[in-house]
Formats: C-alpha cells, structure tokens, sequence
C-alpha cells in the first residue's frame, strides 16, 4: 500500500468529515471486492471476486461513528474456472443453498487523523458470526461519495470453511475491497 503524505492524510480527513450526514448506498459498477487463497501446499494462488453485492452506510447527525453492512451473493463467486467455483459453492465451503449471503456489519467507522478509517463490526460467513476490525483509506472522494479500501486476511477455519484435502490449502485468505458509497 503506498505511503500517505500529510497533506493526503489531512486532505482525506478533512473530507471525510466534510460529507453530509445522511443515508449512503454503495455504488456496484465502481466497487469491487477481491480475494486470494494459496493452495497445492503455497504453490499456486487462487485469485477470484465476487460480483453479486450490495450495501449502505448511515453517517449520523449527531456526530457519533458512521455505520454502515455489506451483503455479498455468495454464489457470485468467479474464479475463472468452473469447476473450482462449483466446488467452492457446495457443503466443503460456503454452502451456499444453506447460506447464500456473506455479511459484514460495521457497527463503528471512525476517521482517523492519518486520514484512515478504523471500522469495527462483524462478519458472517457460513452461517458464523465472528467480530472483524479493519483499516480503510480513503482513496476518493467528492462532495456526496467516497471510496474506501481496504485489506483484511480472514482465517477461513473460524467459518467452519475447513476443507482441505491432503492439506493443500494453507494460510489465510487475502481479501481486498474498493467500496464507493454515494448520498442516497
């Protein structure tokens, strides 16, 4: 992730805390959510994205922490190989006749003075709900809309995601998102 100057640490802050209180939804067409997973024993990463999302944020009136969900299809899942997103559909992973949403709720956003977000909230996969706390920059703004990044490593055996075969798949998942949310 690139440095941020104090100009853009100020810059970003200053934006933040500029945007209209009120409702915002996310905009699809400009968000994008990513993720990687290295698997035959860390020799091979697979990379994939969801494209079946949705979501909305509140900053409130009163001056208290932004908050904001995200629903994801879970069956949107493209990995460019048919096979494998099949099988990632059924019961070894995301289930997903049985859980067809990933939902993260982000009970607290917060702009920090670097110009960062901290979010704190939950995330549910597979039917498990476990806490979840991230980082988020900045990396656009106007006078109605934001996008946020932001990277986290989920750890896929909290979310009862435990298949693995002859323990080829290792390490934490990556998952990379760009969310651009406008005034509703």
């Amino acid at each position: 992730m690139p440095a941020t100057t104090p100009t853009a640490a100020t810059d970003a802050a200053a934006a933040l805390k500029a945007l209209p209180t009120g409702t915002y939804r996310l905009e699809t067409g400009a968000s994008e959510i990513r993720f990687r997973h290295k698997t035959m024993w860390g020799l091979v990463t697979v990379k994939g994205r969801f494209t079946g999302f949705s979501g909305a944020g509140e900053i409130p009136a009163d001056g208290s922490a932004a908050s904001g969900s995200l629903t994801i299809d879970a069956a949107s899942l493209d990995t460019k190989n048919a096979k494998r997103d099949e099988h990632l559909r059924h019961a070894d992973f995301f289930e997903v006749e049985r859980h067809p949403e990933l939902v993260f709720r982000a009970t607290e956003a917060r702009p920090q003075a670097d110009g960062t977000v901290a979010v704190t909230g939950t995330l549910t996969v597979h039917g498990v709900t476990e806490p979840l706390a991230l980082t988020a920059s900045v990396t656009g703004h106007s006078p109605d809309s934001v996008t946020l990044t932001a990277h986290v490593e989920i750890d896929r055996d909290r979310f009862g995601l435990g298949w693995n075969k002859g323990n080829m798949i290792k390490g934490l998942t990556s998952v990379d998102v760009t969310l651009t949310y406008k005034q509703a």
